[in-house]
């Protein structure tokens, strides 16, 4: 009786925790999740096992330097180690069992190239490198061991293609072949032994440009583009697709797009739009679920602690 009453209240509990919202426009479905303690926007996230980190980004009143880790498992947030500085736009990955936290904007909107790596058994953070080229709203993927940052700001209004590898084994640098297009407010996942980046702005407009790199033969390419031209977005690979959330600019309001696209085939398909549509936001991916947080609910200057997850079909 007692072991009735146990699954009882532990289904009550997961039902009470993440809510299923419906995801009318597309395959897939939603659920929220825990919310974030913090509210913030133009975030960046990272996952060492089934935990995600989220640093950085703008709260009310400024810039933060607070780092938040969820456990997916347990369906909990707590504050953690701060970062060494505060950073907004900036790129997070994960390799090797670290979080590393690559460039970004200062408070006074100055592009950075600091590398900060973070350990999560230690609970510590530390700068291991310099970036050749400081950059903010900017991407970065990891292939292979390497860490690739691709577009963003390098000076303040001026859009970069450069691409950057970095090793964390050795902290070497090396300068790859320059994207096709310079732009800012992009996103990029790791696919195989790609890069895949899309979208962005340039002077304040929307792109919708999907453009792959290969490390192997340091070659761009271009694949099909985005259904919907969008910037201030979030990418993450899950199964066999990329999908890509949000955005803002060239609307009244931020954008609720969820376009996943197939490499294989080099064709996209709409999926069940975001229920909390956003800007600014991180997306996860951790086992068969992507994890979509944070980001500005409005264009420009706004904040939220949204924790939405999307399940494939």
């Amino acid at each position: 009786m007692g072991g009735i009453h146990t699954g009882a209240a532990a289904l009550l509990s997961l039902l009470l925790i993440a809510t299923a919202l419906a995801a009318p426009g597309g395959a897939g479905r939603w659920e929220s999740r825990a919310s974030m303690q913090s509210m913030r926007t133009e975030v960046a996230a990272a996952a060492v096992g089934t935990r995600i980190y989220v640093v950085g980004g703008f709260v009310p009143g400024g810039v933060t330097q607070t780092v938040e880790e969820y456990d997916v498992q347990s369906n909990t947030w707590r504050r953690i180690a701060p970062m060494p500085v505060p950073l907004h736009h900036t790129a997070a990955v994960a390799f090797g069992g670290k979080v590393y936290v690559i460039g970004g904007f200062n408070p006074d909107w100055e592009p950075t190239n600091n590398v900060y790596e973070y350990d999560p058994a230690s609970d510590r953070w530390r700068m291991v490198s310099t970036m050749p080229t400081p950059r903010g709203a900017h991407a970065a993927a990891v292939v292979r061991g390497r860490i690739y940052v691709v577009g963003g700001q390098s000076t303040r209004g001026g859009d970069t293609a450069i691409t950057e590898e970095y090793d964390p084994a050795t902290g070497a640098w090396r300068r790859r072949a320059s994207g096709p297009t310079a732009r800012n407010h992009l996103a990029a996942a790791a696919f195989g032994e790609r890069v895949i980046t899309f979208g962005g702005r340039i002077d304040g407009r929307n792109i919708g440009v999907t453009e792959i790199y290969d490390p192997s033969a340091d070659t761009w390419s271009r694949g099909a583009p985005m259904p919907t031209r969008r910037s201030g977005i979030a990418a993450a690979a899950l199964g066999n697709l990329i999908y890509v959330f949000g955005g803002e600019l060239e609307r009244p309001t931020t954008y609720p797009e969820n376009e996943a696209y197939d490499p294989a085939a080099n064709t996209w398909a709409a999926k069940a739009p975001m229920p909390t549509a956003r800007h600014g936001l991180a997306a996860v991916t951790v086992g068969d679920r992507i994890f979509v947080i944070s980001g500005g609910p409005r264009p420009g200057g706004s904040f939220s602690n949204v924790n939405e997850v999307f399940a494939p079909e």
